[in-house]
């Protein structure tokens, strides 16, 4: 069961306006979280490329950010019900870490890792889109622990579970396989604008 940190006081859920059928707009970023957050030194995060690639990479949050930090504004959408239409973001792009690897041609699906045993699966094509990214920024602010830091996958076209905290690695995969929530019942894709919340 998720702990909430904050309050939100919603309408009846939406459809508001630029929102996804069954969400309604908030300007405040609850915090959602399974389980402890985590504890953990940046001098010693490192974090790991490997599966289905032509050899595994691991870099320190030094070599992370360097590989170049961009901005995007999107939204995000809670499976809570809740939408924060404007958020900006600033970040590395997961097209820009996945160069660092060669891909197998085989390789057709993502595990993201997170402290804590917590993981969200995505099809690369999902993922190598313009807009997600590793963000270290949201609105301005360094991102806090308790949303996530060091890094936060960011991938707005999903529900908020996909855009999950304290990542520390990608594993490529040539099947689909269900992450934390996807094996609790949670919908392997996540798409909120189809309401793709469990599944059934």
């Amino acid at each position: 069961m998720l702990n909430k940190i904050g309050k939100i006081t919603p309408g009846a859920p939406g459809p508001e306006a630029g929102a996804p059928p069954g969400q309604f707009v908030t300007e405040k970023f609850p915090v959602l979280t399974e389980g402890s957050i985590p504890d953990f030194n940046i001098k010693d995060w490192a974090f790991t490329i490997n599966g289905l690639v032509d050899k595994q990479v691991v870099v320190d949050y030094e070599t992370f950010i360097s590989i170049g930090i961009k901005t995007v504004q999107s939204e995000f959408h809670c499976v809570t019900q809740w939408s924060k239409l404007q958020n900006i973001w600033e970040g590395v792009l997961f097209k820009d870490v996945m160069k660092l690897v060669s891909i197998a041609s085989n390789a057709k699906y993502a595990m993201v890792h997170c402290f804590g045993d917590y993981s969200i699966n995505l099809s690369l094509d999902v993922l190598m889109d313009d807009d997600v990214l590793f963000a270290v920024k949201h609105d301005g602010e360094d991102i806090t622990l308790e949303h996530g830091a060091p890094l936060r996958l960011v991938v707005p076209k999903r529900y908020g579970w996909k855009s999950a905290k304290w990542v520390n690695g990608i594993e490529l995969m040539d099947e689909n396989r269900p992450g934390f929530w996807e094996s609790r019942g949670y919908h392997m894709e996540g798409d909120p604008w189809k309401e793709e919340r469990f599944v059934i």
